[in-house]
């Protein structure tokens, strides 16, 4: 059984026991988050497909951790203006374990 969730404005294929990585969420660590946008549900190959969310489908998932991604750097330069802007970024993440899929 798997399913089509949205979180963060993202979309995530997530099965029970997955860790997933989606974008900073508020809440606690050690606690769960009941996710209600599910897209999609597939259970022993039948198919529910929402419009746009399957009702009464949900996704509970525990929050694992908090972190920082990787660094990037931007870099923005205009040629002959001497213009030179460096600049870093780290997307905050949380870790998220699918614990269980309704629906």
């Amino acid at each position: 059984m798997y399913a089509v969730i949205e979180t963060g404005g993202k979309q995530f294929r997530v099965q029970e026991g997955d860790m997933v990585y989606v974008e900073k969420l508020d809440v606690v660590v050690g606690e769960t988050v009941t996710i209600d946008k599910v897209l999609l549900v597939e259970q022993d190959g039948k198919f529910k497909i929402g419009t746009p969310v399957v009702a009464g489908a949900t996704a509970v998932l525990k929050v694992v951790e908090h972190g920082k991604g990787e660094k990037i750097i931007v870099f923005k330069f205009k040629a002959k203006k001497n213009y030179r802007r460096k600049q870093g970024h780290r997307q905050p993440y949380t870790r998220v374990l699918v614990e269980a899929i309704k629906g």
